[in-house]
């Protein structure tokens, strides 16, 4: 863990300027706040030795940057010890830059096969530790090279993720290339053969733990020839021959720990090792479904061995190894940090355990077996926060990660487990993911974050992350350099913004200016991050005030520019979404008319309704539906052929989604104020879809339907359309028994419209046979509908004021009909419907029939 600096303020002008303090330099920092100047290059060299090994390889660099001294001190050799690229690009170019800082390297992570192709570049002779992420393509030739430049190695870790294309070819290359190794754990390796295992046996005579994780095949009976191994695992590893590794295994005359976790291990074999191994202290055998079929084993009694499994209490095995068991169980890992009386073997064993129990509880996570639930809640959550507090950066790393799956149950609809979140937080998990989130390493950051923004989906988590500060520690990684601390930090934040409670906190955090930065910066390559500070700001922008603030920060361009410039399907939803947000405020702010002007907005938006993802129509035609209440962005959506695109849209949404059916038919709606716009959608073929969705389950199609319906009414060549493709029966149907008040309503509306008279002379244009057939047809239609305009009217009317106010058309009559008409959801559409009566007479409307 990184040390904590004491901190001063210096003011400077209205400025706060923090200062690194120590007691050998305190007078001189004292003296820099009484005169407002702050001399930097004056700090001793240790200060600034220890202030650089607080930051992160780049703010190390910036740092060196600054002056000649400090470029100096930057490449002082303690600073260079070990070296984390997981974060950055690390070509071969790039590793010869760094080759005369990494001389005396002695500690490498790294992450790909681009990577791991560079890692000789570095000409890092005496280097001892190397350990690999993302190794899928690293091949034989790549690892043989760099064990053969590397023959002080001691250890070597590649994973977790599988190494496909790694052979016992590279693993013999290993033993011969690499004598002082005393440390193996390689993931995911389709076979290990005898002679491989044999020649570590042979030339690696240190080599003290062997891990073989998730591998296909393994010579049992090699294995057995190691006799320097203390620690063994060959967790997730299928096609074991247990009868061979009961009869071999435990003649190992050093083996302390084994850890058979996620196999198909029996009780027999579990059994005969525990009994006969005499060196075996601890046997981990977790998620072993055999194993755990026999609910007697757990009282099986092993005199100073120990079995860790998913059926015994794992911190009172642990705690089990120590001579002090008074403590409290649960902080067994916690206790044997702090402890000032140090045991070398147990210390081993201790590290060996935080290091295959992370392994497992996230491998366990990840799979998500039937049936955890109890283990979770009463002692998986305990050790994933334990293991959290670790001196080992990659178990608290795998900790972390195990936090942030295990409590997800659907990765597609993003739910979560709320017992298992609420156990974390019960335990103090938030502040344990907060501490680690504020850490100088990325990674530790990442994944810390990343286990923040899962737990968030519960609103119970959510409020303590924003009760513990945790609002202004995303809204800072947000803006980190490292792609991946920002991608977690904006998934963060996209989480916490969908409550109402934490969109204000977010913006005064600087959330938003953070997420539209992020767009700018990784406008390329980088979808994750650009999907979840998208979303985040969706969210945002359906807060009036913070709406405001994105727009103000840039958000409305940058976020064009991802509908316009990105082709993955879940930055595309996103963005649309926002769009449509920042849209939806009406005349409270001034975003509709922006968005519409922002150059290519709208162009993008008829695009993405054409998309072959769903989400992402849906959304782009919210947007549309909004912007349209704009009458210059209506007039120009119709010019950037939206009517066509949404025409289209109506017509192959018939099956799909109520919220695609909705937009579909609100974007339809919204264009249709405009008669020009009315009739390019009759034109189009826009009345057929429009009657079929109106005749669609979901409430509020019925709504956006009718809506679209009731303007295109007004046209006379439409109003025929209607009664042509069958939409007469649908609206009385949707008058009658919709269960929306205003759909009903609109429905109402829509029939009287089309009943005025004016459709009468538009069918008599044409041959005399065909205006004998059609008025024929509209007779029937016509008392069709004002039947059921009366019905409607009388269900929302007192009878004795609707027959006082019908026996006159004095308007004041038809006011007081409207006014005890029971629509509150109506509004302003009451007047409209004062319009109606007045354009069709009363008497027209309600004779008898």
């Amino acid at each position: 863990m990184s040390r904590r600096l004491r901190r001063k303020v210096a003011k400077k002008g209205k400025e706060k300027v923090v200062l690194p303090s120590y007691p050998e330099v305190e007078d001189e920092v004292l003296e820099a706040d009484r005169s407002g100047d702050v001399d930097w290059t004056s700090l001793p060299d240790d200060t600034v030795i220890q202030l650089f090994s607080s930051l992160n390889y780049r703010d190390r660099a910036s740092l060196s940057s600054t002056c000649k001294t400090w470029r100096a001190l930057g490449g002082s050799p303690c600073l260079w010890s070990s070296l984390d690229l997981r974060a950055h690009k690390c070509d071969a170019t790039m590793a010869a830059s760094l080759a005369c800082r990494c001389v005396n390297l002695r500690k490498l992570r790294f992450r790909g096969a681009e990577s791991a192709d560079a890692i000789i570049c570095l000409q890092s002779r005496n280097l001892q530790e190397i350990s690999g992420d993302y190794c899928r393509k690293i091949t034989d030739a790549t690892l043989s090279m760099i064990v053969a430049r590397h023959e002080a190695l001691e250890s070597l870790q590649l994973g977790p993720d599988f190494c496909e294309r790694i052979t016992s070819d590279a693993i013999k290359a290993i033993a011969l290339c690499c004598p002082k190794l005393k440390k193996l754990r390689l993931s995911g390796i389709r076979d290990i053969y005898g002679d491989a295992i044999n020649a570590l046996a042979k030339h690696c005579l240190n080599l003290a733990e062997i891990g073989f994780l998730d591998c296909l095949n393994i010579d049992e009976v090699a294995l057995g020839n190691v006799s320097s191994v203390r620690f063994l695992s060959v967790a997730g590893t299928s096609n074991m021959k247990w009868g061979v590794v009961a009869q071999s295994w435990h003649k190992l005359p050093k083996l302390v720990g084994l850890d058979v976790s996620r196999t198909d291990v029996g009780p027999i074999t579990i059994a005969r090792l525990l009994s006969s191994s005499r060196s075996l202290k601890v046997l981990c055998a977790l998620n072993c479904p055999i194993l755990e079929e026999d609910t007697n084993f757990g009282t099986v009694k092993n005199k100073g061995k120990f079995l860790v499994s998913l059926f015994t209490d794992v911190f009172k095995c642990l705690a089990s190894l120590f001579a002090d068991t008074t403590k409290k169980e649960k902080n067994v890992f916690l206790d044997w940090r702090n402890s000032k009386t140090k045991d070398k073997k147990l210390d081993e064993i201790m590290t060996w355990l935080e290091w295959i129990l992370s392994h497992t509880l996230l491998r366990t996570a990840e799979s998500n077996p039937q049936g955890l639930d109890d283990f979770w809640l009463k002692q998986g959550a305990a050790l994933l926060l334990s293991l959290m507090q670790s001196s080992q950066e990659d178990v608290q790393e795998r900790a972390a990660t195990g936090l942030a799956t295990f409590v997800v149950i659907n990765d597609i609809s993003a739910s979560i487990d709320c017992g298992r979140a609420e156990a974390v937080m019960k335990d103090g998990g938030i502040r344990l993911l907060l501490d680690l989130a504020k850490s100088w390493r990325e990674g530790l950051q990442s994944e810390a974050a990343k286990a923040i923004a899962n737990l968030s989906v519960n609103s119970s988590v959510a409020k303590a992350v924003a009760e513990e500060g945790g609002i202004n520690i995303l809204a800072y990684l947000a803006r980190s350099m490292n792609r991946l601390v920002a991608e977690e930090a904006a998934g963060g934040l996209w989480n916490l913004s969908v409550g109402e409670e934490h969109k204000g906190a977010i913006a005064e955090a600087g959330g938003v200016k953070a997420l539209v930065d992020l767009i700018f910066k990784w406008s390329s390559g980088g979808d994750g991050v650009l999907e979840r500070a998208a979303g985040a700001l969706a969210n945002l922008a359906a807060d009036d005030k913070c709406s405001m603030e994105v727009a103000l920060a840039g958000g409305v361009q940058a976020l064009v520019m991802l509908a316009r410039n990105c082709n993955f399907e879940g930055v595309q939803e996103q963005a649309a979404r926002a769009l449509a947000n920042l849209a939806a405020h009406g005349d409270s702010n001034s975003n509709n008319s922006a968005v519409g002007q922002e150059a290519g907005a709208l162009e993008a938006l008829v695009q993405l309704t054409r998309s072959p993802h769903e989400g992402v129509r849906q959304e782009a035609a919210g947007a549309l539906w909004n912007l349209s209440f704009d009458d210059r962005n209506r007039e120009a959506i119709a010019a950037a052929g939206g009517v066509e695109a949404l025409v289209a849209l109506a017509q192959s949404c018939s099956n799909a989604s109520s919220g695609l059916q909705e937009r579909a038919a609100g974007a339809l709606w919204g264009l249709s104020v405009s008669e020009a716009n009315c009739i390019a959608i009759g034109r189009e073929g826009g009345v057929a879809p429009l009657i079929a969705l109106a005749r669609s389950e979901a409430e509020d199609v019925h709504e956006t339907a009718a809506g679209a319906l009731w303007n295109l009414a007004f046209n006379p060549g439409n109003a025929l359309r209607i009664v042509e493709e069958g939409g007469v029966p649908a609206l009385v149907h949707l008058c009658c028994s919709s269960v929306s008040k205003m759909a009903r309503f609109m429905a109402a509306l829509a029939l009287a419209y089309m009943f005025d008279g004016r459709m009468d002379e538009f069918a008599l244009i044409g041959t005399s046979s065909e205006s004998t057939s059609k008025s024929v047809s509209l007779d029937g239609a016509r008392r069709m509908a004002l039947k059921h305009i009366e019905t409607f009217v009388l269900t929302f009317s007192d009878p004795q004021a609707f027959a006082t106010a019908a026996a006159s058309s004095a308007p004041a009559a038809l006011s007081q009909v409207t006014e005890r008409a029971r629509i509150q959801e109506a509004g302003h559409l009451r007047c409209r419907f004062l319009s109606l009566c007045l354009s069709v007479s009363l008497s027209q409307i309600f004779q008898p029939t």
